[in-house]
Parts: structure tokens; sequence; C-alpha cells
């Protein structure tokens, strides 16, 4: 008779370890979803690799459990878990249930209990004759005890949620020395600090292996205690705390009498409902993880309850398609890339015309027609022939960088180890602060730590080190140019056509707030700040008769906030034709212009362009590098400065708040669940991001706009061959235009960038758009 398989779940275990290893994703309504993220991700991958034909989930209660009341310190060194991880514990019970999983608690039971008690079922019970394996997942080592030979195995995780093993007999044996039921002894001598389980104090690892593979259980132990080769201390310890290592043993060991009637459910394929589990990875702002979820029921000849995915019932064309989904979008920005199947969940049917119906009316209902109509409708086919022509790109400009950055890097890889005084894996972050936290000892009192307690190596922490030892601007140079190669010089060259042109794809309705975005590769995120950087650029080339024409806003989304909040300063300074830094600076310190020094703009360039991101005083003390008290005052006289500024960012926040979203100059609506988070930090990290949405998402409508402008006078020029569109880098378009009317193009093309906005909307603030143009994107002179 074949077996069947049972898959348990100690929920708890697995969500802990998944919320330490993955970032803190969230919502746009700030629900938290890292832990569930990875939590779904296992359960796809089981299903996958263990092919299970029975599936529960066990999990812990809030409240004391029995081992509590036996031991008011049991788990008492714990750290109290965070309010995010309690809300994906609660929200986990229902992707179990979309998956067709039951759940089994009890209250004073933990979740190992709940599973000893089902195991403990199978085996002694009408189950036996069934011939059920079951198989343990957990996120610890505390189940192991249950494991028997086959029948009942652990899968278990070793780091993060895919470095899995499966533990039978033989493998718990191999990695400890002793069999399964032999670990609650082990325990009982060696103690659990995660559990604040005692044990024997001063009998270590070794010691208690070794006893237990001489005599077994710890009853035998001091049964034999004359009998023990060890030391006389050793064998006063065990005397002395026979009574604790019992106990410690009688809390270690799981429970199999929980008072629970395990019922073995229907196979879990027959109990999936596909379109609840979609509809609720949806809700969780999984975007990949329902087509990875098709892909497993395709793989595995699996049919779940429901097989409805939204599929069209009449036929639509792609022009349609493109329009539906870019409607839907407009409708609500946080819906990203929307697919034809997110157009149907949205408007809860599958019907093509009912769903167009839906999409119309809500661009109505909230308003934002206009943008449809005027602003994104109009260059569907702009964007698409951007694609479709792509950039030319010169493959030895790009050889030549990649000989010259590999040497570099095998420069750099020396002296780093040199510094180190060993070799070692510069590219693991794990070893790397091993040498630089553990071995040199540069650890920064306020270092980050990553989800698992590790010192991090990110770049930003790294910076804050870089005066403290050579080593470290190493790294970071060694990184950059590890990043430009792998992304970049090496990654291009595969990708290019036959007529050498590059075909990234510009997303039209890419981002939340109304910018297009770039992938395969992202040309929108070349460096731009270093040579090496900046040095890419020259491999993006005009074809033969043709130079690259670039049109930049200048300090556009300084302009759009002097527009939106009115400052009559801010206005003054633009309108005056000065650096608004310096302008800035001028003000707030109080000095005559030609007395600003380096110091002074500079500190009013971090705050400018900070403003536009929901800068606070913390962030602005770290990006000048001074105090805190010196900060609040550079802040303080800022907003005392530019007092309408100042109350247009708190009007924004406060009608946020009321509302839940934000409009830009142009009608386009951006909506912010988060403001309405239980968690603070969510509510705080959204504030900063309403602050932004108006001023990034105008500036994006202008560009877009203009893109609209240009091509429309490209046409009607009968120009199509001549202009054409190869980049959008937001606020920059980039053409490639025949070399005799690059004059003219640039008269133009200046001329409908500059008047998106009319005259009396821009309360006299100049919007300045610089053109360059070349042969190559890296050299370009001003026109």
């Amino acid at each position: 008779m074949k077996s069947k398989k049972l898959i348990l779940f100690d929920a708890h275990a697995i969500i802990h370890r998944a919320y330490h290893a993955l970032p803190e994703f969230t919502t746009s309504a700030g629900e938290p979803t890292g832990a569930l993220y990875g939590l779904s991700a296992m359960l796809l991958k089981i299903i996958g690799e263990l092919k299970p034909d029975f599936m529960v989930a066990c999990f812990d209660l809030p409240g004391p459990t029995h081992r509590h009341g036996a031991y008011e310190a049991y788990k008492a060194g714990r750290a109290k878990i965070d309010d995010n991880l309690i809300l994906q514990l609660e929200r986990a019970k229902d992707v179990f249930t979309a998956f067709g999983i039951p759940i089994y608690s009890h209250p004073g039971f933990e979740a190992d209990d709940i599973i000893g008690t089902i195991v403990n079922t199978i085996q002694n019970s009408k189950f036996k004759n069934q011939n059920v394996e079951i198989i343990i997942a957990s996120g610890d080592m505390d189940t192991l005890q249950l494991v028997d030979n086959k029948k009942v195995q652990v899968y278990t995780l070793k780091k993060g949620v895919n470095d899995t093993i499966l533990y039978d007999e033989k493998k718990v044996v191999e990695r400890f020395g002793f069999s399964p039921k032999l670990l609650v002894d082990y325990k009982g001598l060696r103690g659990d600090p995660s559990d604040n389980i005692a044990g024997v104090r001063g009998i270590g690892e070794k010691t208690a292996t070794a006893l237990i593979q001489e005599f077994g259980t710890i009853e035998n132990i001091y049964k034999n205690l004359n009998k023990v080769k060890l030391s006389g201390r050793i064998k006063d310890l065990l005397k002395e705390n026979e009574e604790g290592a019992l106990f410690s043993k009688t809390l270690a060991t799981i429970r199999t009498d929980a008072p629970i009637h395990f019922v073995l459910p229907p196979e879990w394929a027959k109990n999936l409902e596909l379109e609840k589990l979609l509809d609720l990875f949806n809700k969780l702002e999984f975007r990949t993880m329902g087509e990875r979820v098709k892909q497993m029921l395709e793989k595995s000849d699996i049919v779940p309850k429901t097989t409805d995915d939204f599929s069209p019932q009449h036929q639509i064309s792609t022009k349609e398609e493109r329009e539906l989904c870019l409607a839907l979008w407009v409708v609500d920005s946080n819906l990203t890339n929307p697919t034809l199947e997110d157009v149907f969940r949205f408007c809860k049917t599958s019907d093509i015309e009912e769903a167009k119906k839906i999409i119309e009316s809500e661009l109505d209902k909230r308003k934002v027609r206009k943008v449809f109509e005027e602003i994104e409708k109009p260059i569907i086919k702009v964007v698409e022939e951007m694609n479709e022509r792509g950039i030319r790109v010169d493959e030895r400009v790009l050889k030549t960088l990649s000989l010259k950055y590999h040497k570099e890097i095998m420069r750099l890889e020396q002296e780093i180890w040199k510094e180190a005084e060993e070799e070692f894996n510069i590219n693991s972050p794990k070893i790397l602060s091993h040498i630089l936290f553990g071995k040199l000892q540069l650890a920064d009192k306020r270092q980050k730590k990553t989800p698992t307690g590790a010192l991090s190596t990110k770049e930003s922490e790294l910076e804050k080190l870089r005066d403290k030892h050579p080593i470290i601007t190493l790294v970071l140079e060694y990184r950059e140019l590890a990043k430009l190669l792998s992304t970049y010089i090496d990654a291009i060259p595969p990708l290019l056509d036959k007529n050498s042109r590059l075909h990234s794809t510009f997303l039209q309705a890419g981002t939340t707030t109304g910018r297009m975005s770039s992938n395969n590769p992202n040309l929108q995120n070349i460096p731009n700040k270093t040579l090496l950087g900046r040095a890419i650029r020259h491999a993006f080339v005009a074809e033969a008769g043709f130079k690259l024409l670039s049109l930049d806003y200048s300090q556009i989304e300084l302009r759009i906030a002097a527009i939106l909040s009115q400052d009559k300063k801010l206005i003054e300074i633009f309108k005056s034709g000065v650096d608004v830094h310096t302008g800035v600076a001028t003000r707030v310190f109080k000095v005559p212009q030609e007395l600003v020094d380096k110091s002074m703009r500079t500190k009013a360039k971090t705050i400018n362009f900070g403003i536009l991101y929901g800068m606070g005083v913390n962030a602005l003390r770290a990006n000048l590098g001074v105090d805190r008290k010196e900060a609040q005052e550079f802040y303080d006289k800022y907003f005392e400065t530019f007092v309408d500024l100042a109350a247009y960012l708190d009007k924004i926040k406060t009608e946020a708040r009321r509302r839940s979203d934000t409009e830009t100059l142009f009608g386009r609506r951006r909506y912010f669940a988060g403001l309405r988070s239980p968690l603070s930090y969510v509510r705080a990290q959204t504030e900063r991001m309403v602050i932004n949405a108006p001023i990034q998402g105008t500036s994006a409508d202008l560009t877009k706009i203009a893109m609209k402008k240009i091509d429309e006078h490209i046409k009607s020029e009968k120009h199509k061959n001549e202009m054409r569109l190869v980049l959008q880098v937001h606020d920059e378009l980039v053409y490639e235009i025949k070399d005799s009317l690059v004059n003219e193009a640039v008269i133009h093309f200046k001329r409908l960038m500059e008047t998106v906005l009319p005259g009396k909307d821009t309360l006299g603030v100049p919007i300045v758009v610089e053109a360059q143009a070349g042969d190559n994107w890296g050299e370009m002179q001003k026109i």
C-alpha cells in the first residue's frame, strides 16, 4: 500500500524565521507582510519538493503554557515579540486557510505539543493502518525528538527560508551522535538558553554528548553515576543537580496528550480554493506569488476546487488591454504595471465589457479621467516606439571599460587582502562582517544589524566608517566597480540586437508616483555622480549622421515645490535667476550673497532636496555630519524663513490623513492607506512619502505631457525618421536627431517643455530646460 504524506507545520517557528530572514515589506495600506511572503514562498517550496497529500498547521496561542505553570521563568530571556510580527502571526492563519490547510491549537499548549499529539495519534490509532508518513516543517530543532526512522521526519530551515534540510533518524544520529529520543536528555543536561531551560550548569555540549552516548537517558546516567569516567567536579555537579536535570528534561519534552480531536483532513489540493488564495495574495500585494501558485499547480497536475482565474469571457485587442490596464493604474497607482488579471480582480468580474464600465466609472468617481485621457493615453504609442527603437551601444567602449575595471578590481582585491592580512571572499557579507567587525574591530556605536543579528555591511553603514580604516574605502570602491560590471558593462553586450541597439523596457505605469520606470536593464539608474559610473554613458551613442540631444528640466522639483506652496521667498529666488541653493543660504543665514561660503550652500542644498522627501532633523543631522543641536537650529531657521512652504507641507499631511490621498497639480491621485497603519514606523514612513508625492508626481506629469507635445510636433513636421525618442530618465528626455536638425529641434523642444504649464500657473517661477547634444550620452555640449 502506497504511503500518504502528511506535513505538520510549526507555524510560529516558520513565520518567526521568515520574519528575521526577509526585509520589512508592507502593503500600501501599511500592513507588514515580510514574514507572510516568506511563509507563502516556503509553502510553495514544500508542496513542490515534498508533494504532500495532507497538510496541517499548528499554532501557539497567546498566554502562558503548561510549562509556565511548572516553571514561571520558562522562556523568560526572550525579547518581546515585535508588534508587526504579532500582526503577521495572526494574518498567517488566512494564508494557511486559503491554501486549504486546517489549523490546530489549544490554550496552554505550544505548537510542538500539538504536533507531538498528532504524531502520537497517527502512530497509535486507526491511522496507523493507513500508512501515513509524517514530515514536520519547523524553524527550530525541538521537534527532532519526534523523528522516527523515516516514518516521522523533520524538514527544517538551516538559514533564511530557502536553505533547508530533511532529517530522518540517520541524519539526527550523524549530527548529534545519538538517537532522536535522547535529545530531551541532552537538553536536560546541556540546557537551552533560548527557552531559559537551565540544565546542569557547568555541563557543556561535549560532556553531555559523551554521557548520553555511554548511558542513554538521564535516569540511566544517575543509576550508573559511580561508573561515570569523568572528573570529580563533573560528578559533583551531576549529584547536586539531579532534580534540575530531570526537571529540565521534563520542560524540554514535547507533550503528546494535548486535548485536541485530530481528524485526517481531506487531501489539501481538493480543499484549495484558488480564487480565495489569489485574492489574498492580491490584498497582500504579492504581485508574482499568484503566478507561482498557478505554475506549481500545473507542474503538479493539481486541480483545485475552483479554477476560475478570471480568464476573459470575450476577446480583447492588445491595444484595448493596454489601455484598460493603464486606466486601472491611473485609478490606483499602488497597482503598478497591472495585468488584465489585476483588472478583473479589481473589478471582481471576468467580463471585459463589465470591467471596462467599472474602470470608466472609477476614472470619473476619483476625478482622474483627465490624467488618463490627456497625459497617459496619448503617450502609450510613444513609449512603445521608444522600446522598439532602443538606443545604439558601442560595444568597444564597454569592452575597454570591462578590461580596465576588471584589472582595477583585482588590484583592489589584493589591497583589501593586504589590509586584512588574509585572503577572503569580499563578496560575502558574512565573511566581510567577520573581517571588519570581528578581526579589525571597526564597528561603530551606530552600526545597524541585519535581521539575523549580524553587524550590517551595507554601503550606507560602511560610509559611517570611512575614516576608521583604509580597508573601508577600498571595499566601497571594489563594490562600486563590481556593481557597474555585473549590472551594465558585462551585462549589456549580450542584450544587443543585430544592429547593436539595446532595447530596455520602459514602463509607463512603473511607479506609484506617476514616474516611468525601466528594466532589462534599468537605464534610469546608470550612476551619474561618479567618474566610474559616468564613463558607461560614453557607450550610448548616436547612429552615423545623428546626434543625441538631451533635454533636462532644471531643478524641477524645487520649482514645483515653490509653485505648489506659493512660498513668496522661494518664488522670489527663482524669479531672480540666482542659484537657488545660494539664494536659500542667503536668507537662512542672513548674509549677503557674496558671503555665502561652500559650507552654507551645502547645508542649504541638503535641506532643499531633503524637504522634497520629508527629511526630518535626524536625517538632516546624518546628511550634514553635524550634531543634533546644530541640525535642529538649521532646520528651524529654514522653516522660519520659508513659512509658506512649512504651512504647505503641514497641509499636505493633514489633508492626506483626512482623505488618505494626495493630488498633483494636474489631478493625479496617489492613495496612502499606510497612514492608518497600526505600526508607528509605517505611519511615519508613509508621511514622508505623502510630502513627496504631489511634487514628484507633478514633475512626472510635466515630463509625460512634454513627451506627448514633442511627439505631436515631430509628426506634424514629418520628422519621424529624423527625430526619435530613445531614453526617458525621469526629468530628462534623450532624442536621436539628424545632424542638420539639431538646432531646430532644440528651439522647438525647449519651448514645448518650458510651456507645458501656462505662465499664470507657474506664479512667475520660470520652468527651465537645459539642452545638450553630442555623439554619445557621456560627452555632450550645452546648446
